[in-house]
């Protein structure tokens, strides 16, 4: 009897063991940007700009020394112009991008903007007014830049001021990833001329810095993924932790009877 009660009191141990095993995260699973001396030899990555699109509210300003000369080609808001202050509705102090990828602008009339950066649009308008305005100067700045994020983060709609994000900058300012979510598996949707598309990024690598997905663009949703942990422990009779836990209490309730 006394080598038997030996046995399962080893038995016991082990499922104890294996318990703490499987509840626990690995370092690889939870640490960003694993192996930054690869980051030495990795290429500068260009400027990123984004391009605009259809349903993009677009403030355009137009300055010259000479206010009077300039402003026919400022938008007319109500009696103010673009600038003006007080809180406003943003679609009511820019310019919308129709479903052709047009807006319409005073004095010059449609022009054709989606697939532009900010920096060409800027040098097409400079060109245009200046048959018009010889020193003028033209600011483009995208009103409705937003990025969405979702699941195992602080799940919010992020405002961009700056037309320029990154999946890191992202994160940080959603709350970061919580440690049921995925690192290694982070899903962008992005529309790309009017179709879905989707790329995945790898938080755990730094490789991330190479990845096409790495700078994200306007109405991108990016939904942090639960771990496979997270997801059984929705049940406790179907997570590795709830199904050792219930046979280790049998086994203890089994060997207190048949002592």
């Amino acid at each position: 009897m006394i080598p038997q009660k030996k046995s399962m009191r080893k038995n016991i141990v082990l499922l104890l063991i294996s318990a703490l095993f499987f509840s626990c995260s690995t370092k690889k699973e939870i640490l960003f940007f694993q192996n930054p001396e690869n980051l030495e030899s990795m290429e500068k990555m260009k400027n990123f700009e984004p391009v605009f699109g259809v349903n993009d509210i677009l403030h355009i300003k137009v300055s010259s020394m000479n206010e009077v000369v300039a402003a026919p080609f400022q938008m007319n808001t109500g009696g103010q112009s673009q600038g003006g202050g007080g809180q406003q509705n943003p679609s009511l102090m820019g310019y919308m991008v129709d479903v052709d990828g047009n807006i319409q602008f005073p004095v010059i009339g449609k022009i054709s903007v989606e697939g532009k950066s900010r920096s060409e649009l800027e040098s097409f308008l400079t060109e245009e007014i200046r048959n018009y305005v010889t020193d003028a100067v033209i600011a483009v700045r995208l009103l409705n830049f937003r990025v969405v994020v979702l699941g195992e983060t602080g799940q919010s709609v992020v405002e961009v001021e700056n037309e320029q994000i990154t999946i890191p900058e992202l994160l940080a300012q959603a709350g970061g990833i919580t440690y049921d979510g995925k690192r290694d598996n982070i899903l962008v949707i992005r529309e790309i001329d009017g179709e879905k598309t989707y790329g995945r990024v790898d938080m755990t690598t730094s490789d991330v810095f190479k990845n096409p997905y790495y700078f994200l663009k306007q109405n991108d949703i990016v939904y942090v993924e639960p771990t496979y942990r997270k997801v059984k422990s929705a049940g406790f009779i179907t997570s590795y932790t709830g199904l050792i836990s219930l046979a280790t209490t049998i086994f203890g309730i089994v060997v207190l009877i048949t002592r």
